[in-house]
């Protein structure tokens, strides 16, 4: 009994795996986003300024984020 739960066993978490993937292959969108909206944390008082009311600063460069 011990060697067919030993044995059980793996087969068992590999169906799992693999309905966890058919499952997700399933519910995912058409097509998915080309890029992904930056969250930011504003974590000091006043949180958002209105674009009226910002303070100034010299341009930043962006730096390009390869996806490698």
């Amino acid at each position: 009994m011990l060697l067919i739960a030993c044995l059980l066993l793996p087969v068992m978490a590999v169906l799992l795996y693999t309905a966890s993937r058919i499952e997700e292959w399933l519910t995912r969108t058409v097509q998915p986003p080309r890029h992904a909206r930056r969250r930011h944390l504003h974590l000091f008082p006043g949180g958002r300024q209105q674009a009226g009311t910002r303070r100034r600063t010299a341009p930043r460069r962006h730096r390009r984020l390869d996806a490698a």
